[in-house]
């Protein structure tokens, strides 16, 4: 994996792929890539402006391009459930799901479902998604699953009695959770697919320190001016580039060897640099754990992953 970069991205050809949280940051990037190596790629964004401001970018870059925008607020069971019905009835394979997109220590907020949002959207979204298009991942040769988590996920395991954090709530806190909820899903989700003897690979990626909108999106939304500066200093002072952070992903995505449940970042102290095998919290390997967690999920969503039989 020495010096891997976007030029080592194998040719995509005939592949369709979805990145959801594809507008900005890592997302676009990721797509970005992808299109240019010919895969045919869906943007799933809450927002359409910025959706679609993308997909003219990224058609900007590679004209020859096969790009689309389809809303989606993974906020909201109901869009999750409108987008797969959409995406389903258009296409008929799903090689590449990446469940990129995310919100990181938010003031307490809830998602239009009730849910803490740092848990609704980074998990029980994803998680809805991931089970809805299941049966098109199944029917794809070789198709992936690739979950963004974070190196913060080492800040909190979950707290299975807790999920919603009702009991107190922590913003850094919950953030750490839901990305430990990430990779507990992958490691779920991994030990499900091989036991059912399919070849689809669940596996999971992290960015490192990249420069993203998501370190000020909190401070933003509680006017904490001084907070906000704070963080876009810190993001040109000491991260790395979007493009850089995106590596992993791409990676973890696309590079021949993935194995299921594998977790790629940064070689350098998971902070930055090229893509390799990265260091995750012992609970994110715990198989009750994973399955408790399983369960909860399906009991609040009431996605079932029904295809998958085990």
């Amino acid at each position: 994996m020495t010096g891997w970069t976007v030029h080592d991205i194998p040719d995509q050809s005939g592949r369709t792929a979805v990145v959801t949280g594809a507008n900005g940051g890592l997302g676009l990037t990721t797509a970005r890539e992808l299109a240019r190596r010919g895969a045919r790629v869906v943007l799933a964004c809450r927002s359409e402006e910025r959706g679609l401001a993308a997909r003219d970018e990224i058609r900007a870059v590679a004209p020859a391009a096969e790009v689309e925008f389809r809303p989606l607020d993974l906020g909201s069971l109901e869009s999750v459930r409108d987008f797969v019905t959409g995406f389903a009835r258009d296409h008929q394979r799903l090689d590449l799901l990446v469940n990129n997109a995310g919100v990181m220590a938010l003031p307490h907020t809830l998602t239009k479902d009730g849910f803490e949002t740092q848990f609704g959207v980074n998990h029980l979204g994803h998680f809805a998604l991931t089970g809805e298009l299941m049966p098109l991942l199944l029917d794809t040769p070789g198709a992936r699953v690739i979950s963004v988590s974070s190196g913060l996920h080492a800040l909190s395991n979950i707290d299975i009695a807790d999920l919603n954090s009702e009991r107190g709530y922590r913003r850094w806190i919950a953030y750490g959770r839901s990305k430990t909820a990430n990779l507990l899903f992958i490691h779920e989700l991994a030990r499900r697919l091989s036991a059912a003897g399919t070849d689809v690979i669940a596996a999971a990626a992290h960015p490192g320190y990249a420069a993203t909108n998501l370190q000020s999106a909190g401070p933003r939304m509680e006017g904490r001016k001084g907070m906000e500066r704070a963080s876009e200093f810190a993001n040109r002072l000491v991260a790395q580039s979007a493009e850089d952070g995106a590596l992993p992903l791409l990676f973890a995505a696309t590079a021949p060897g993935v194995t299921p449940d594998s977790f790629t970042g940064p070689r350098f102290l998971m902070w930055r640099g090229a893509p390799a095998r990265s260091w995750r919290a012992p609970w994110t390997l715990n198989d009750a754990a994973g399955e408790r967690l399983w369960e909860a999920s399906e009991q609040l969503t009431g996605v079932r992953y029904t295809s998958l039989k085990v």
